[in-house]
């Protein structure tokens, strides 16, 4: 029996909720939602996909990506809610020995993007969302450290994990890394009308900070899309788009959208990704829908 799941602060709660309630002994299997959309990933029977799309392969799927409901049977949960990791909170509940309500209630305030500019600002000053900051984008090398996260939150408060070694180091350099993150999304940063465009095709290493910082810049947008290299593909391209969590003016069923594109996500956010030599024509018809901002309600509701 094996996790599938992505390397974000929920998906880090849901790998620990799994593993609390099941007693799940193999390593987590960290990959990314386009892997999955993309059928990159070897799902095997028994795996347990949680927070990312289904495969019918997998033995049970948790997610609560309005863009991915199926209407097949399977074994699990799918339904609207704050986080994934509440699903399998509510699901598993009577397992569980220790108290984890803390945790899934932060999963859900993050996850759910439900922050204060202070929050965005100042990370430092909240606990949680102190920890979730120092979970970048999918990068290989931070396996050992995804993996770190998920014992230290099956044992320890978060007041202890802001105390481990490795944790401290890394909240230490979210500081200074959001401070260069604002010049380089600056740099890397254009504006239509009420949409920010962000590009990073131009780096070999994606740029990590706070996803929520380009909207204290840019307060007078309603959207953000970030543009990428998949991080072992170059031949692949990521869009990541966002509704402002400050200026919600945005119309736009962002995972309806992505979902038009082999991608997915939630009413306010999410991802698809697509070829290099495609990449031109899709990013543009993208851009001229999020300027439109015209209502696009996704037809597969619960």
């Amino acid at each position: 029996m094996r996790i599938v799941t992505r390397p974000d602060f929920d998906g880090i709660v849901c790998a620990v909720l799994l593993i609390e309630a099941l007693d799940i002994r193999e390593p987590v299997e960290w990959v990314e939602p386009n892997q999955i959309h993309r059928g990159l990933i070897d799902i095997q029977p028994g795996d347990i996909i949680a927070n990312m799309a289904f495969d019918e392969r997998c033995s049970l799927w948790f997610d609560h990506h309005l863009s991915n409901r199926i209407d097949r049977p399977f074994q699990g949960c799918f339904q609207a809610s704050p986080s994934a990791a509440r699903i399998i909170f509510e699901y598993y509940h009577k397992e569980f020995i220790r108290d984890f309500s803390p945790l899934v209630q932060a999963a859900d305030k993050i996850d759910s993007a439900d922050l204060s500019l202070n929050e965005v600002l100042n990370p430092e000053n909240y606990p949680y969302i102190m920890l979730s900051s120092t979970i970048h984008s999918f990068r290989v090398s931070d396996r050992p450290y995804w993996d770190r996260l998920v014992n230290l939150l099956r044992s320890k408060d978060i007041n202890q994990i802001l105390k481990d070694p490795e944790v401290k180091k890394r909240a230490k350099s979210v500081i200074v890394e959001n401070r260069k993150y604002l010049k380089v999304l600056q740099e890397n940063t254009r504006i239509i009308k009420q949409v920010s465009i962000t590009d990073f095709r131009s780096f070999e290493t994606y740029p990590g900070g706070n996803r929520f910082l380009v909207f204290s810049i840019y307060p007078d947008t309603s959207v953000n899309l970030k543009i990428r290299f998949d991080a072992t593909n170059r031949d692949t391209v990521i869009v990541s788009i966002g509704h402002s969590i400050f200026n919600k003016t945005c119309q736009v069923n962002i995972g309806a959208l992505c979902s038009r594109f082999g991608g997915g996500g939630h009413h306010g956010a999410g991802s698809c990704s697509f070829s290099k030599s495609q990449s031109e024509n899709i990013i543009q018809k993208i851009i001229d829908i999020l300027i439109s901002n015209q209502k696009n309600e996704d037809k597969r509701k619960i």
